[in-house]
């Protein structure tokens, strides 16, 4: 999987992912519905209407973790149409490094059915969309 550019005013639906990153550890959520569920995933989820994705990918980090997160900035953006299901709609995915005060130790909460810590070393063998695959082999090459 690539990274894409992405006009802004794609007609294509937009989603978003939070990359919290504390030491050499990653947060990751364990997905409890479709279309990537019991699949790994950086905490995010769909921009509703009329909101901007940074904003979205904010919300969803509390709406999933409780963790509140004070900056966003885009590090990366996905076509998702390898990741989903014929009957699936195609979507946009920009990831974003977020920065937080880790103070708050996070919870499983919304459509996260667990989650964890993780080094990207041990991300290789967890059950995860390619879109998180190619982060993480971005993230590992240090790339910004």
């Amino acid at each position: 999987m690539t990274e894409i550019e992405v006009p802004l005013n794609t007609e294509t639906p937009r989603a978003v992912s939070a990359i919290v990153r504390r030491g050499e550890h990653y947060l990751l959520v364990l997905r409890a519905n479709p279309p990537a569920r019991n699949m790994y995933a950086f905490p995010g989820g769909r921009v509703d209407p009329n909101e901007d994705a940074k904003t979205a990918a904010m919300r969803e980090l509390a709406e999933e973790t409780g963790i509140i997160a004070t900056e966003a900035r885009a590090y990366a953006t996905y076509d998702l149409t390898a990741d989903r299901q014929a009957d699936e709609p195609h979507y946009h995915l920009t990831v974003f490094e977020v920065t937080e005060p880790g103070t708050v130790e996070p919870v499983a909460m919304d459509d996260a059915a667990a989650l964890g810590w993780f080094r990207i070393s041990e991300t290789g063998k967890l059950s995860m969309p390619a879109s998180m695959h190619a982060c993480f082999a971005k993230l590992a090459a240090g790339r910004v």
